[in-house]
């Protein structure tokens, strides 16, 4: 898929089963009771990795908003005391207020909002330390409890919006109707950052998306987005990650090179995180291991809730431009599609001297809208919602709007325009060699006895025009 490729072409059999793009099945995960940070915080490679806890010398995120588009977010875990700012069910499955688990993997939104903003805690006992060989403490978390799970930005502040994906909705609302809505209420909302660790297996969005995008592009609103896991079905970048201007995130393995199973590919990348031996809170106080790019997006999305929170007034296309600008080059010289700009490093991009962009290097909705439908967005207006019921998770194929085909007008008035300067400057060209031949006929040649014989032209005037013709 690429972004200006014409979507109406395509065929959208696979459109648009979306579906969590982490936890790479139900077996890769593994949940336990609440530990000690010798046995969780110490598994958190990425934070000293990735230059997260260098970053932390500059900023941890405090005063930023950031939405996890996801199954919802257990508010009560330890780890996320006093983290989460408001929510919303989009789903109408009842979701309260965001922070009821949905879905076909309700652990899914608590274990993004964990790795994302965890705080950790204060053991249970008085008497209850650390060993001497954990790594996390205040050194690993600022104020961070000694336990548990410390995220990326610890003191962010989550609004979870929970979606009910991957079986069918109890509560009526198709795939493709929550995450629009979910996208605006986020922003109206107060987010600066939004995570969508979801996906799909077809790089083509719904129409009656484009909207919803727009309205964070114009609202100056990063979103950060899974990339997709080919063990999940993801051989290619699913949508949401393919729309432009979405900082799509890739997923690395324990060594640092490009995951096979827990990562995709295309030129939608923006940057590489890790994405195999995760772990994150889980609904009711416990933790779990786990793998794919929805962990690798939270650690992302961190990281720019981390520059929003130091450059308040930093716009959007600029966070998006530090992060893909410092990070390490992987792969192929330069952007490529397991990579894209490089490997995320949190420390460069929280303090290198970048300088300053208007343009998000990753593309812009409003410009693509633009040129793929021709300026025939879809109404922004919701639909009815019916009455509660089983709804599949995907639609038939008919009810996604499609891009209009360009105008023949729009491609012919080009093409005319340069055949009209190019038959004008030939005529011109003609006119002056006509000229020219007329003016050596009435002209008496040296050392001529007889006139110049009319189908032969005169010395010079067909060479004249040769080359004066443009090649």
């Amino acid at each position: 898929m690429t972004r200006a490729t014409a979507r109406h072409r395509r065929t959208a059999s696979a459109l648009m089963a979306l579906a969590l793009a982490g936890g790479m099945s139900a077996a890769a995960l593994t949940s336990a009771a609440p530990a000690h940070a010798d046995s969780w915080r110490d598994k958190e490679y990425w934070l000293a990795e990735s230059g997260i806890t260098k970053a932390w010398e500059v900023s941890k995120g405090a005063g930023v908003k950031v939405a996890v588009i996801d199954s919802g977010v257990d508010g009560t875990h330890p780890d996320l005391a006093g983290v989460l700012a408001g929510g919303a069910d989009i789903s109408g499955a009842g979701g309260a207020n965001g922070q009821e688990s949905i879905g076909a993997k309700p652990e899914h939104g608590t274990l993004v909002a964990t790795m994302l903003a965890g705080r950790g805690h204060q053991p249970a006992s008085a008497t209850a330390k650390p060993s001497a060989g954990a790594s996390a403490g205040p050194a690993a978390g600022s104020d961070a409890g000694p336990d548990g799970v410390v995220g990326v930005a610890p003191e962010a502040q989550i609004l979870s919006v929970s979606t009910w994906l991957g079986s069918a909705n109890p509560g009526g609302k198709s795939d493709q109707d929550q995450i629009p809505e979910a996208v605006r209420w986020a922003v109206d909302n107060g987010a600066r950052v939004i995570n969508i660790s979801l996906g799909s297996t077809s790089p083509e969005w719904p129409q009656s998306w484009d909207a919803a995008f727009l309205y964070a592009e114009q609202k100056d609103v990063v979103i950060v987005a899974a990339a997709g896991n080919r063990v999940g079905g993801n051989v290619q970048v699913g949508a949401p990650a393919t729309i432009p201007g979405v900082l799509t995130v890739a997923g690395l393995d324990r060594n640092g090179t490009a995951s096979i199973d827990a990562s995709s590919q295309g030129i939608s990348i923006g940057v590489a995180a890790p994405a195999e031996d995760l772990i994150g809170g889980m609904p009711g106080g416990g933790y779990a291991e786990w793998a794919g790019t929805s962990g690798a997006t939270p650690i992302v999305a961190g990281v720019a809730a981390l520059i929003r929170s130091k450059w308040p007034e930093m716009s959007a296309s600029q966070v998006i431009n530090r992060i893909v600008s410092t990070a390490k080059d992987a792969g192929a010289p330069g952007k490529d599609p397991l990579y894209g700009f490089g490997v995320l490093n949190a420390e460069a991009a929280l303090k290198a001297d970048v300088p300053e962009t208007k343009v998000n290097p990753l593309g812009s909705i409003s410009d693509w809208i633009r040129v793929q439908r021709r300026g025939n967005l879809a109404t922004t207006a919701p639909a009815a919602t019916p009455a509660p019921s089983s709804a599949a998770p995907t639609l038939p194929e008919a009810t996604v709007p499609v891009a209009e085909k360009p105008s023949q007008l729009d491609s012919a008035v080009p093409a005319a325009v340069v055949l009209g300067f190019g038959f004008l400057f030939v005529g011109i060209i003609a006119a002056a060699a006509f000229q020219l031949r007329a003016a050596m006929r009435s002209s008496p040649k040296e050392g001529a006895d007889t006139p110049e014989r009319p189908d032969r032209p005169g010395p010079g005037a067909a060479d004249s025009v040769d080359s004066s013709h443009p090649s």
